[in-house]
């Protein structure tokens, strides 16, 4: 072999080699952002105080205890769509699918106008279908509130003080859904955005008492989905600030259509 076909084939195995170790840039799918290993604080220690002893406005099971025990998690890579799904994004799957829109399009479109806005009357499984549709699922209670609170444990996407005016929270009166990402404070450490407010969002897990956990309930089990994050102001009695706190639990049934009720997506690394 000629000295020049030897050096070729040397810089072709050193080439290769380099590639080998460093790898290709792994590529963040569109419009998602990646969730980095490490731990990140769950649930709270929070217990009810004196005026608020009788319950949930609205629901059977008391502020605060479905969240006990406050533990440290960690959690492998994943990734998250930066935003909510938009009704732009679900008519993409209804057409191509041939699946039922959501009652409020009225027809096979979305309103005029709202392109940008969070999809919302998706009951559970039409959320999961999006998902899989897309080669990605539903973020587990955990990714979700990893995404939210961070490295820190926040209870809000931007501290621990709440603040009704950086969010479209129920409690800051803000009085309707709004487009994606409009609220500039409502952007968690890793740039996922509108995870405190604009619409509830579903998880895939069943509403089950946390490990450790000494509340009981009769709607543990496998007949609620959780949903996270706060909503708009006509989420009816819910606006109070109690319910913006990221570690808040709501449960749902899965075949549940909320107009304050949309989800986003969550994919493995």
């Amino acid at each position: 072999m000629s000295p020049k076909k030897i050096l070729l084939f040397f810089l072709l195995f050193v080439l290769a080699g380099i590639f080998t170790f460093f790898g290709p840039a792994h590529e963040i799918p569109l419009k998602m952002v990646k969730i980095p290993t490490g731990p990140f604080i769950m649930g709270s220690n929070d217990v009810p105080k004196a005026d608020e002893t009788q319950g949930e406005l609205g629901n059977k099971k008391p502020f605060y205890l479905d969240e006990h025990p406050q533990r440290s998690l960690s959690l492998d890579d994943f990734y998250m769509d930066r935003f909510e799904v938009t009704n732009e994004d679900y008519h993409r799957f209804i057409r191509e699918r041939r699946r039922k829109p959501p009652p409020y399009w009225g027809g096979e479109i979305y309103p005029s106008g709202q392109a940008l806005l969070p999809v919302v009357e998706v009951n559970w499984y039409e959320a999961r279908d999006y998902c899989l549709w897309l080669g990605k699922r539903l973020p587990s209670e955990a990714e979700w509130e990893k995404a939210a609170r961070g490295p820190d444990g926040n209870l809000y996407v931007w501290g621990n003080e709440f603040d009704g005016s950086k969010a479209n929270v129920s409690a800051g009166s803000h009085g309707n859904i709004m487009m994606i990402g409009r609220f500039s404070h409502d952007k968690s450490d890793y740039d996922v955005y509108d995870l405190n407010g604009n619409v509830m969002e579903w998880s895939a897990d069943w509403y089950q008492a946390y490990p450790g956990g000494d509340y009981q309930s009769n709607d543990f089990g496998q007949q609620f989905k959780v949903a996270k994050g706060d909503a708009y102001g006509e989420s009816g009695h819910y606006a109070l600030s109690i319910f913006s706190r990221l570690p808040y639990r709501q449960n749902v049934a899965p075949e549940t259509r909320l107009p304050f009720l949309g989800f986003r997506c969550a994919k493995d690394v």
